[in-house]
């Protein structure tokens, strides 16, 4: 029984990691039609972010909650607006310009920080469970995971901005017939997308080591779980974390962690070639 609970809390744990690295990325791929390469150096400047605030004295929670999301916000409109936004509607130097980004971050930051590795202690307490020992900040992650959900619902259904970026992102014409300057809400959209990218790495920074070539560790696991979700962006994040997320931890702890990769990349082959359009094209259609 002990046993059984540490194991669900590392599945918790998996599925948790996999939410908030991946929804910042479905914003800006499923809203805006971009695939950004440097989401995983976004990550990484979330993480570093945190890192050199707590070392300066800075509180903890308020480098992973408030620095790290405003910064790579701020970053994410940036590139926006000196990148992106003469690239729209063209995928592949959408793709070509970000991977040169990426390589162009890692590059900047191992110049600055060298190619060490860095880390912040982690907050909260432990716990026991008979035999076994865990920490609070599991719990922690996956309830700022889901009410990062049920935020990104709430802005998108629920206020104005979530209606005119819905609507911008679909008709961007007439949206502009009705007023609205389909520039800005790109912008915004970006950098909310960025920021939620950014709140991941921040909190993400007391639990991996932070180093400039951190991005690759999660990168492929979030556009894995992004295009494995399908066309709702929400409902297709939160299906393919909770079903990679388990799968990765259990294959984890069945075999080992390098197993536990490989099944979970087997296992997202298999999906998406079963599922092409993913989970949501199947079973959530119309869903947000």
């Amino acid at each position: 029984m002990d046993l059984a609970a540490i194991v669900g809390l590392n599945v918790l744990s998996g599925i948790a990691s996999l939410v908030l690295i991946s929804l910042g990325l479905a914003i800006i791929f499923g809203m805006m039609k971009i695939i950004n390469l440097a989401h995983g150096e976004f990550l990484m400047l979330g993480a570093y972010a945190t890192v050199l605030s707590t070392n300066h004295g800075v509180n903890i929670w308020f480098a992973m909650l408030v620095i790290s999301p405003v910064f790579v916000g701020l970053v994410g409109i940036l590139v926006e607006r000196t990148l992106i936004r003469v690239l729209y509607g063209r995928l592949v130097d959408t793709m070509l310009a970000t991977w040169g980004l990426s390589l162009f971050i890692v590059g900047l930051v191992t110049m600055i920080f060298g190619n060490t590795i860095n880390g912040v202690p982690t907050p909260l307490g432990g716990f026991q469970v008979g035999a076994y020992r865990s920490d609070l900040y599991t719990p922690f992650l996956a309830l700022v995971a889901l009410l990062l959900l049920c935020g990104v619902v709430v802005v998108l259904r629920f206020t104005r901005f979530g209606l005119i970026a819905r609507a911008t992102m679909q008709k961007p014409d007439m949206a502009s017939a009705l007023g609205v300057d389909p520039d800005r809400v790109y912008m915004a959209t970006f950098g909310i997308g960025a920021a939620v990218t950014g709140l991941a790495g921040g909190l993400l920074a007391p639990v991996s080591g932070v180093a400039p070539t951190m991005g690759s560790a999660f990168v492929a696991k979030a556009f894995i779980t992004v295009v494995g979700g399908g066309a709702s962006i929400l409902a297709g994040t939160a299906s393919a974390s909770l079903l990679f997320g388990s799968i990765n931890q259990m294959g984890s702890y069945l075999t080992t962690p390098v197993f536990g990769e490989v099944i979970l990349l087997v296992a997202a082959t298999l999906l998406i070639r079963v599922l092409p359009e993913g989970i949501t094209g199947r079973f959530f259609r119309g869903s947000l």
